[in-house]
């Protein structure tokens, strides 16, 4: 039987499975260059990252050894619409052209699925409003055909929905197996499946809710799996700090009295005074809120975060900051002699008494000063606050409990210690770690890394440094296919012809040249911009410009709609031609965004995306790299602005027949010296010299997409 780099290559052949199951497949070497990298380290184990630019196909890269290698697998993706992808597209396209006899599972976390029992609490409770009402209707009349409970299948239910918390179950309120529906839990479902697949498809989320806090039931999964692979692995670092950190939050509090007070009047009426008890904690959440003042740097409808780096944040007295902490923490620990006292009458009350202690540990550790490889932060709003505390990275954890590579100064594990209070461990003692590498020597695990922005040097240090791989993974960059050059031009105004960043006139310069763009194109203009603020100001101008009945475009701003309406908007816009559109957008829409064709010819990005001056967390880690002599500029700002730029760019060609134009407005590209290394990260583009050519280039589009 032909080995399996063999097989690999065979699949991307001229005469191959893929080129007979789709007419529209052509080979790449790149694609095969990945693949075999995947097989290699599917035979070898240890850790592979590869980078895959655009249009390399590096789904299929490094699925096809995987379903070929016929080991178990799990596959991790950044988002749960990147999951449902891979599940509902992806993988049966390919398990089809291979004729492979492979079951595969969709596992997600507990909000994803309809909770019946859930479902059947808020019945009896009184919707919030009339929208509420209808959304909960909605749901109750789907609940009753869904098979697989996830709340995907509802592509009207708003993703920002206040129903979802009320008909979804979370680690803490889930009765587990004492549930009155346990037969009927989706979630249950789901983890079965999962357990009975070869392959099964998680995203980083999950994985890293596992590797913390035991949330997702793959204890009994991974320890079976040979093969992990992360896509989109440059989210894997800020996924996985959030899981392996602390909250304790405003929302946290006020849906464990709610929980409480539901379970205590319908269990346990007369055992307590759980009114008492519910306003008890609400008043000391109230109180922490007070205590923390209104900061005046809060922006309008906005939270303002603080530093924290003693005893209370900046700006907060610390006597009175401290007092209303403790408040909060008698308020828990009374909540929880109450439930141990009554944990018998039913069985919400065990898991509230768990619950109980273990915000009252967090309240105890937010009093206590913050460890030095920890940054601390504050969000204040108007009526909420939460309390986090983030590791800098994943590095440690990583090396340890993924690729086992013990730390230099642990020779004996017993010397290692203890978890901090209220941060649950690992792995509970005399439990077998299910993240620990495989003890088979003859078949260690294999972890595949791979996106198409990990950094801008070649060790790709931006991505392995803080993921603990730097120095124990072999490193892949495989470039695009695309020729750029003939597929797009690339325009950054000269520092005389256009206002600098910091500018109050610039927003409006944006808008300008983006109205521009768009009224050439028909609309096909996507801009990107670096800040919420911006993102106001360059929409309120591009709406004013184009306001009234018959104007030619149609305005877009993020947070008008939920993400995916924007999106089929968007696109439909761009089929039509009655009515073109423009989009602006921020933050989630750099990444994750594919519109090939028509649909899309024109990226405007306002601003070089830095990291945001004043994040708590990115000033820990310069502070970091400062105190050990390195430059935070050149190790931390400029690689993250670099893999921004390229992820904001690569919106623009998607495949081999897209083309279109990539408007930077930032003059800095050009007057300062670190503008080369950006541009160096940047698809190579044909440049164009001033605005002139531009609108010269966007009308030559315009009229071969006529």
């Amino acid at each position: 039987m032909p080995d399996l780099a063999s097989r690999v290559t065979a699949v991307f052949a001229p005469d191959g499975p893929l080129a007979a199951a789709d007419g529209a497949f052509c080979p790449r070497p790149g694609q095969v260059q990945m693949a075999l990298a995947v097989a290699q380290t599917l035979r070898e184990g240890g850790a592979l990252v590869a980078e895959a630019a655009t249009g390399v196909g590096k789904t299929f890269a490094y699925l096809a050894p995987v379903l070929l290698g016929g080991e178990r697998a799990l596959l991790s993706t950044a988002t749960k619409t990147l999951q449902d992808q891979l599940y509902g597209r992806d993988l049966p396209r390919l398990i089809g052209a291979l004729g492979l006899p492979v079951r595969t599972a969709l596992l997600k976390g507990r909000s994803s699925y309809l909770c019946p029992y859930r479902l059947e609490l808020a019945r009896h409770e009184a919707p919030a409003s009339a929208a509420a009402a209808r959304e909960l209707a909605r749901i109750e009349r789907w609940a009753q055909a869904t098979a697989t409970g996830d709340l995907a299948e509802l592509p009207e239910l708003d993703e920002r929905s206040p129903v979802i918390p009320l008909v979804t179950s979370t680690r803490d309120n889930c009765l587990g197996s004492e549930c009155p529906r346990f037969r009927d839990c989706h979630v249950a479902r789901a983890r079965r499946e999962a357990l009975a697949a070869d392959v099964v498809v998680i995203n980083h989320h999950l994985f890293f809710a596992d590797l913390a806090i035991r949330e997702s039931g793959m204890a009994e999964l991974l320890p079976a799996v040979r093969a992990v692979v992360f896509d989109e692995a440059h989210q894997l670092n800020e996924t996985g700090i959030q899981f392996l950190g602390r909250q304790l939050g405003h929302r946290q509090l006020q849906d464990f009295a709610r929980d409480l007070l539901a379970a205590g009047l319908q269990h346990a009426r007369g055992l307590q005074d759980w009114s008492a008890l519910a306003g008890g904690l609400e008043n000391a959440l109230r109180d922490l809120r007070l205590a923390a003042g209104n900061p005046p740097s809060s922006p309008p409808g906005g939270n303002a975060r603080l530093r924290w780096n003693a005893l209370a944040p900046e700006g907060v007295p610390e006597a009175g900051w401290l007092a209303a902490l403790a408040r909060l923490q008698a308020a828990l620990e009374s909540i929880a002699a109450a439930c141990e006292a009554v944990q018998d009458a039913a069985a919400d009350f065990p898991r509230l008494l768990v619950r109980a202690q273990r915000l009252a540990r967090l309240a105890a550790h937010f009093a206590q000063p913050a460890t030095a490889d920890a940054a601390r932060w504050l969000e204040v709003g108007l009526y909420t606050l939460q309390l986090t505390e983030s590791p800098l990275d994943i590095a440690q954890t990583v090396r340890e409990r993924l690729l086992g590579i013990a730390p230099p100064d642990s020779s004996d594990p017993s010397d290692s210690p203890a978890p901090p209070e209220g941060q649950p461990p690992f792995a509970a003692v005399g439990e077998e770690d299910p993240f620990a590498p495989s003890a088979a020597p003859a078949a260690p695990r294999a972890w595949v890394f791979v996106s198409a922005t990990l950094g801008d040097d070649a060790q790709l240090t931006w991505f392995t440094r803080p993921c603990g791989l730097e120095g124990a993974a072999r490193i892949l960059r495989v470039g695009s296919p695309f020729d750029y050059a003939r597929q797009s031009v690339l325009y950054i105004p000269a520092p005389a012809a256009f206002p600098r960043p910091a500018d109050a006139a610039h927003p409006a310069a944006v808008a300008r040249l983006a109205g521009d763009a768009a009224l050439r194109l028909g609309g096909r203009t996507l801009v990107l911009t670096t800040t919420l603020r911006a993102l106001r100001g360059i929409s309120q101008a591009l709406a004013e410009r184009f306001r009234g009945e018959g104007a030619p475009i149609t305005v877009l701003a993020q947070g008008e709609y939920p993400k995916r309406v924007l999106m089929e908007r968007f696109r439909a816009a761009g089929q039509s031609k009655a009515q073109g559109c423009v989009l602006v957008a921020s933050a989630s829409f750099w990444e994750g965004v594919d519109i090939p064709g028509r649909a899309l010819q024109c990226v405007v990005i306002d601003k070089l995306p830095f990291p945001p001056p004043g994040d708590p967390l990115i000033e820990a880690r310069c502070r970091r790299i400062e105190a050990a002599g390195g430059s935070a500029f050149a190790a931390i700002s400029l690689p993250e602005a670099a893999v921004a730029l390229k992820q904001g760019a690569g919106r623009l060609i998607r495949c081999e027949t897209d083309t279109g134009a990539l408007a930077i407005c930032d003059t800095r590209l050009i007057s300062m010296s670190y503008g080369k290394r950006l541009l160096a990260a940047l698809p190579p583009m044909r440049r164009l010299a001033d605005e002139a050519q531009l609108m010269q280039a966007l009308d030559v589009l315009a009229v071969s997409e006529a």
